[in-house]
């Protein structure tokens, strides 16, 4: 088996890399996993739209009939959509057997990342990481995303950690791994919903022009790995810290009541805290995603003039 059985590249993705044009990355758990139908689509599809609209490609990445494909097409985003959670939730793990039984999959952060290296792609804006889940230190429940950051040189740029997790925990994590955690134009870790988490990061840089050529000096200096950019939610979305934990807390009881665990687990909890909230934390998670392509359309232009 070759790498051409197993990887597609889309002729607008590979002719944009080709010449030099920027390029952004953007999972597809997000719309099979998480949210509903239509908004799920609604969603991908304006996600697309913004990183055309400021001047890059935009390249969801799926696995589609057995091959990991960068830059699914409208009607494959929609098959996605309408099939929702019955789409196999793909991480690494699971990339081999998906792919030599030609079935589909949703790719996480992880295989996301895994796929933008192996075409070539080097920034995938998302909504938020996976990282140390609340009691992992009996659960033993750790994201890979963190494992994918420590070892695949693609840089991700997101809301911060999911604040379902153990944000504390998640940066030591990182921080053992060696993976820088920027803040843009923020000294704090955003928490998702919120723009504060009360922890620091690692550092504070304030253009895109300065997180392009800090990843590309990791990059150069051969020291391997990912870089994790944190950007706030804009300040009109983000939700009240005190509301919005309480909302987390009650999902989680219920969650840990009805014994959910590993990759089930952040899908159920996003999708109750979406109801006991009435909707307005999948209105904040939307517009987050917006941000983050934005600045991730804006960071992948200044590496490509490099």
């Amino acid at each position: 088996m070759k790498l051409e059985d197993c990887l597609f590249v889309s002729k607008e993705v590979r002719e944009a890399l080709d010449n030099n044009r920027p390029v952004v990355a953007l999972e597809s758990t997000i719309i099979s996993h998480g949210m509903p139908y239509p908004k799920n689509v609604e969603t991908a599809l304006s996600v697309e739209k913004i990183i055309r609209d400021n001047g890059a490609v935009p390249a969801t990445i799926a696995i589609i009939k057995g091959k990991l494909t960068v830059g699914i097409s409208p009607d494959e985003i929609e098959y996605l959509g309408k099939k929702g959670t019955a789409v196999p939730k793909a991480s690494r793990r699971d990339l081999g057997s998906l792919i030599s039984r030609g079935d589909d999959g949703a790719t996480t952060v992880t295989t996301t990342m895994i796929a933008a290296h192996l075409a070539g792609i080097k920034v995938f804006a998302t909504g938020g990481v996976g990282g140390v889940h609340r009691n992992a230190e009996v659960t033993m429940d750790i994201s890979a995303d963190l494992e994918e950051l420590a070892k695949t040189p693609v840089m991700v740029v997101c809301a911060g950690c999911k604040s379902i997790l153990d944000l504390k925990l998640t940066l030591e994590y990182l921080e053992t791994k060696g993976v820088p955690v920027i803040g843009y134009g923020t000294d704090e870790l955003p928490a998702f919903y919120t723009r504060t988490s009360g922890l620091k990061v690692d550092y504070r840089l304030d253009t895109p022009e300065e997180v392009a050529n800090s990843f590309l000096a990791q990059q150069t200096l051969g020291l391997g790995g990912g870089m994790l950019v944190a950007n706030p939610i804009p300040e009109q979305y983000s939700m009240d810290p005190d509301y919005i934990n309480k909302m987390i807390d009650e999902a989680i009881e219920e969650c840990d009541k009805l014994g959910i665990k590993g990759k089930e687990t952040t899908p159920f909890l996003l999708d109750k805290i979406q109801k006991l909230t009435g909707g307005s934390s999948l209105e904040a998670n939307i517009q987050l995603v917006y941000n983050n392509v934005k600045l991730g359309t804006e960071i992948a232009k200044c590496m490509c003039r490099q």
